[in-house]
């Protein structure tokens, strides 16, 4: 079988093109593109079948499992596919393991550490009990979070782009940074003993149902991450993205029992980059599970905030 692979601009990319077997693969295809290219590995590589000039169609992508010759019409043994340059990937792990650990590094810093002499405060400090609490609180929350990684999650896609490491290191680093000045500062004034119990017990049972979400995610997936299934069981009976409710309201509970504009803040954004993601996903398993041709109807449920929205 032939294979013609061009780049979007049209020019080719392998001179000559390629020569593989009826039976080869998407991912037959994939090794042989790296072989000639080198610098091109597989989880770098996005194949399209190419679209009409003109033409406002999004492309066929190509999946990785599925024989080429299930994107010919089954008259020629000539395929011409479409390359793109992904650029540098690293595993979906490894950026997590990142993101998640500066905040568990910057947080003790500012505890136990006389930072606040860089500016300015200069006497001794005993932390209050709320200050203590709020170390544990976001400590346990980042080791949760990178155990999940490792242990729980199964990504649907292999890899992400390198950029995305330094874009979501900023986020979650600055964040955590701007989080644990307020809340470890020496001028910190505590809400009251009752706010403080109520907010990280709320919090704290949310983080634990979190945990149980991402347990049921995973159940759902098969072990290489692919396919999708109707989530069902716990609060996933009553909204699409249960793991983003917990997360979002974990962090309620952290804001009610310590009170600081850093943590509010970042609780917003990441309610609306979580609700974007929400949405997404319920217009997607309505989409998928409609019904029809013997597919289950996706029930009606909350997308993510329940009671709101």
């Amino acid at each position: 079988m032939r294979i013609t692979v061009t780049t979007r601009s049209g020019r080719e990319l392998i001179k000559g093109g390629l020569d593989l077997s009826d039976s080869a693969t998407v991912a037959d295809l994939q090794e042989a593109i790296h072989k000639r290219t080198k610098k091109f590995y597989p989880s770098r590589q996005r194949l399209t079948l190419p679209i009409p000039s003109g033409s406002k169609e999004r492309p066929v992508v190509l999946a990785s499992k599925k024989n080429l010759k299930e994107y010919t019409d089954g008259s020629t043994d000539e395929l011409t596919v479409v390359f793109k340059d992904l650029g540098a990937q690293v595993k979906y792990s490894t950026l997590f393991f990142w993101e998640y650990l500066g905040p568990l590094i910057i947080f003790p810093i500012f505890y136990y550490f006389p930072v606040y002499k860089f500016f300015g405060y200069e006497q001794e400090h005993t932390p209050l009990p709320v200050q203590t609490y709020a170390l544990y609180y976001c400590c346990f929350h980042y080791f949760k979070r990178i155990m999940e990684t490792f242990f729980v999650h199964r990504f649907s896609h292999a890899t992400s782009p390198l950029s995305n490491v330094f874009r979501n290191c900023a986020y979650y680093w600055t964040f955590g940074a701007w989080i644990a000045y307020y809340v470890s500062h020496p001028l910190y004034t505590p809400v009251s003993d009752l706010q403080m119990k109520i907010g990280f017990g709320f919090g704290l049972l949310c983080q634990v149902s979190n945990l149980y979400c991402h347990i049921l995610l995973r159940n759902l997936r098969s072990s290489d991450g692919s396919g999708y299934q109707i989530p069902r069981g716990f609060l996933f009976n009553v909204v699409t993205c249960a793991n983003y409710t917990t997360e979002i309201y974990q962090w309620l509970g952290f804001n009610i029992a310590t009170q600081t504009i850093a943590g509010y803040a970042f609780m917003v954004v990441a309610a609306a980059i979580m609700t974007n993601w929400a949405i997404a996903k319920h217009r997607r398993l309505k989409k998928l599970f409609d019904g029809k041709n013997g597919k289950p109807k996706y029930p009606r449920r909350w997308v993510i905030l329940p009671p709101f929205f």
